[in-house]
């Protein structure tokens, strides 16, 4: 098994060291680095190239959301970065994924949800604490009224069941739970999950969430 490589990027020592201890306890985690601030992130990310970097989002020098961009936003890079959030709704995490999390979790996750976390973002999925996702929702509501029509008029080019699966992405659904939904495979959900990755232009599947809710393919209800 391949060790999933972990940055760690927090400005207060305690929470470094306390993740540290708590992933280097897992199998198959390995914490390789440590990083006080934003700018220090995007600098150890190219010093040590990890698979995963834990990201404060309020930290001095230069924020979690920025950092984030600068690392995921040259071509070709595969970093992913989990987010982590101090209180059960934040301001800014909603911008931080379209800078290019992967997703995001509380600070005060157990360290089976902290590990499980990494390895879901390292493996491509994204990753909406369960907790979080109905305030999250609430936000794209709140800051994308309007459809982004250039955008909207893609949404075209995916198949009725491609339509679908994003739309359960946009839920939050892993591919497994989109294959119990669907009664198919769990490999016929990837590879759909893959054509409407390439037809959207899109980098991974937290983009495809933003995205159905930015275009209005999927409508949050109950607010």
């Amino acid at each position: 098994m391949t060790t999933i490589r972990v940055l760690i990027a927090d400005d207060q020592m305690m929470v470094r060291q306390g993740f540290t201890v708590l992933l280097n306890a897992e199998p198959g985690i390995e914490v390789i680095g440590q990083a006080v601030d934003g700018l220090d992130a995007v600098a150890k990310v190219a010093e040590l190239a990890p698979d995963v970097v834990l990201m404060d989002i309020r930290m001095p020098e230069l924020g979690g959301i920025e950092a984030t961009r600068r690392i995921t936003e040259p071509t070709g890079a595969t970093v992913k970065v989990l987010v982590l959030t101090t209180f059960d709704i934040d301001e800014y995490v909603y911008e931080a994924l379209r800078a290019g999390a992967s997703g995001f979790l509380l600070k005060d996750a157990s360290a089976a949800e902290l590990a499980h976390a990494v390895r879901v973002v390292a493996a491509g999925d994204a990753l909406l604490a369960p907790n979080l996702t109905k305030r999250l929702i609430a936000e794209f509501s709140r800051v994308t009224s309007t459809p982004r029509a250039p955008l909207k008029d893609r949404v075209g080019d995916l198949t009725e069941r491609e339509t679908e699966v994003l739309s359960l992405i946009a839920q939050g659904l892993s591919n497994a739970e989109i294959a119990q939904s669907l009664v198919v495979a769990e490999q016929t959900v990837k590879s759909h999950v893959g054509r409407i990755l390439v037809k959207l232009g899109l980098r991974d599947r937290t983009q495809a969430a933003v995205y159905a809710y930015e275009t209005g393919l999927v409508r949050p209800t109950g607010y």
